[in-house]
């Protein structure tokens, strides 16, 4: 578990975990602390995968597709989404960035053996279409970004994150959503600055007005790099993992899900 997760929230996200109402495939940690740069006051995005029983598919009374959950306790505060198997399944098949970072965080707060078979076929949803997400994701966080006043650091950040995992994913095929990872590499150091602000300040930090011409600059380089990252990719056009991901919706459906052994 990330030294950024304080023991006493992971043992009651565990908790939280425990109440959903439907078995989990898997449950991981996504959001400002898989990306490494969470506020002090961050809340805590858990997202997941539940299987709904067989009884609630094939009836006329369809269950929960999709279950969200918040809540706020003191300095605890936590935002859940699940999804039922077949809709992630499906996710995955079209290209969803949001899900696959999430299927492969390292941060993760519940598993069965179905979440590491799972994250192995998944690899055949890997695409070179991608990175139109990312696109996508980042032109969404600039905007944010450049019509704030005073212009806050967390929209910036996430929009240097998703462009450096973008052009990471097309180069190497890897997931990779930590930005102190991905910087390794990139190594800006503008962008180590901006992580440990957010990590020091509060969730509503700032940057300098004199700064934006820079960001706006650095903004159009990586836009350009993953431009290029796309077009000189060989990740393949679509999808093989259809088949394998129906066999297993199929297997789990039939079967049981439990935790994996501690």
């Amino acid at each position: 578990m990330s030294d950024l997760i304080r023991t006493d929230a992971f043992e009651r996200l565990r908790r939280e975990t425990a109440r959903h109402p439907y078995p989990l495939v898997f449950a991981t940690i996504s959001g400002a602390h898989l990306y490494g740069f969470p506020s002090p006051d961050s809340d805590h995005d858990l997202r997941g995968c539940h299987l709904l029983p067989l009884r609630e598919v094939v009836g006329l009374d369809v269950g929960r597709e999709t279950i969200e959950t918040s809540m706020k306790d003191g300095s605890f505060e936590l935002d859940l989404v699940t999804h039922d198997a077949r809709k992630f399944l499906g996710l995955l098949l079209k290209k969803n960035g949001y899900v696959l970072e999430q299927l492969n965080s390292p941060l993760i707060v519940h598993t069965t053996p179905e979440h590491e078979e799972l994250k192995a076929i998944a690899r055949g949803c890997i695409t070179r279409h991608h990175a139109h997400h990312d696109f996508g994701f980042a032109e969404t966080q600039w905007r944010l970004f450049e019509k704030e006043h005073p212009q806050r650091v967390k929209p910036l950040l996430y929009t240097y994150r998703v462009l450096l995992t973008g052009i990471h994913l097309m180069q190497t095929g890897q997931v990779e959503a930590n930005l102190v990872q991905l910087n390794e590499e990139a190594r800006l150091s503008h962008v180590a600055d901006l992580i440990a602000c957010k990590l020091a300040g509060p969730e509503q930090s700032t940057i300098d007005d004199g700064d934006f011409a820079f960001h706006r600059g650095e903004y159009e380089r990586l836009v350009a790099r993953l431009e290029a990252a796309h077009r000189a990719s060989t990740l393949p056009d679509g999808p093989s993992a259809r088949p394998a991901l129906n066999d297993l919706l199929i297997t789990m459906r039939l079967g049981s899900i439990g935790p994996s052994p501690s």
